[in-house]
Formats: C-alpha cells, structure tokens, sequence
C-alpha cells in the first residue's frame, strides 16, 4: 500500500511539474516558430523585466501575460549581446535590463489604442498599428542599465514617460534649466554609446528605445510578428 502510495505521489509530482514545460508560454512558442532569438540563451548577462508582461506600464495592466523572455531578430540579438559586453568592459559592475523587444502586432494596436494622447501626436510615443512598429520585426529593444545590486541607473524620467525630459533631442536644453541633472545625462550616454558602438541607432524622443536598422530595411529583410 504504502509504496502504491509513494507511486501515486510520484505520478502527481511528475505531472505537475512537467504541465507548465508541455504548456510553454504560447506567445513565446510562436516567437521562436518564426525564428526569433531568446536573447538570454544568446548572452545569459542581459536581464530581462518585460514591463508589458506586468502593471507597471502606462496601461496599468499585463498587456503579454504568460511571456517573460525577451526576443529579437537573431543579428539583433547578437549585436545587443556585444552591447552588454562593451558595457561590463568599460563600466564593470553595470548590466543592461530589458524591458521590451519584439513585439506581436495586435499589442501594438493595444498600445496605440491605449496612449491617451491627441490623435495627431501620439506617433511621438507609439508607432501607428497600420504603419508598424520596429518593435514588430523583432529589431527594436527597449532598455536600461542596473548597477551590480540590480536597481536601474537614474536616467531622469522612468520608462515610458511621455513628456519632454525623455527626449534624447531636448536633453541639452533641459540640462540648461535644470530639469535634467548632470549624472542622469551622463547615465543616458553610457547607455547610447554602447549601443552606438554595436551597431543600434537612436530615436529622438524616447532615451531608452533603440532600433537595429531602418523601418524600411527591417520591413525588406523580416516577416511582421502576428
């Protein structure tokens, strides 16, 4: 009896812990079906905290659900782990944390839908669903960087601010009045020259996104993620 037991048991814990590897995340499986990289299997470095995959984004709600891994285009990937090597080389201790990468086109309209901003400017914040964001190719990433006790470096606003202080393109007047201080500019361009140097470009109004090629190229060489 009691071994029947112990077998019983056996099975249960067996099931239980092999249901949630037969049930991956479905959105991750389809991620990888259309050969998107985990970026952590390509550098285990980076960190990753999807703030879409939680309420700690200007919706307010989890937008990913059951995802927590971060993926992009594989040269992407690649050129974001040489990014976070650059970045340990010339400032030990310092690690890039991901919030969002590739991103499924219906949670672009989410987004889009959600950005309670005047019709005529939210394109500032958010690519139109219509048009496409980068983000939707998988070759565009948003991020920061932590400090070796995992809290974010102070960059002046938080991800996602939609206002004048997160914009790379004003920073120099908003240090001249005071709304920017020296070390979160100096934060921010650790993190752009990094980024820079792999092979990343910028964008004007938002200091944590950057885009590995144009809209135009990524649209010629990679399918749109559903």
């Amino acid at each position: 009896m009691f071994n029947l037991l112990q077998i019983c048991f056996s099975i249960l814990f067996f099931i239980e812990k092999s249901i949630p590897n037969a049930q991956q995340c479905e959105m991750e499986i389809q991620m990888k079906k259309i050969g998107l990289i985990d970026i952590q299997t390509v550098n285990p470095k980076i960190k990753v905290e999807l703030k879409y995959s939680s309420k700690d984004n200007f919706i307010g709600y989890d937008v990913y659900g059951c995802m927590t891994k971060a993926f992009l285009q594989k040269e992407a990937a690649e050129h974001l782990s040489k990014a976070s090597d650059l970045l340990q080389f010339e400032n030990p201790g310092l690690q890039l944390l991901i919030y969002d990468a590739a991103r499924p086109s219906w949670a672009q309209k989410i987004l889009w839908d959600s950005l309670k901003k005047p019709e005529s400017s939210k394109h500032i914040y958010v690519a139109n669903p219509k048009r496409g964001s980068i983000h939707n190719y998988g070759c565009a990433v948003d991020l920061t960087i932590v400090d070796q006790k995992g809290e974010p470096l102070d960059m002046g606003t938080t991800f996602d601010f939609f206002g004048n202080l997160a914009q790379p393109r004003l920073e120099k007047n908003m240090l001249k009045k005071g709304m920017l201080q020296p070390i979160q500019y100096a934060n921010r361009l650790i993190l752009r020259k990094v980024m820079l140097k792999a092979g990343f470009s910028t964008t004007s109004s938002e200091w944590w996104h950057f885009n590995y090629g144009s809209l135009t190229n990524v649209k010629k060489n990679y399918k749109k993620i559903p």
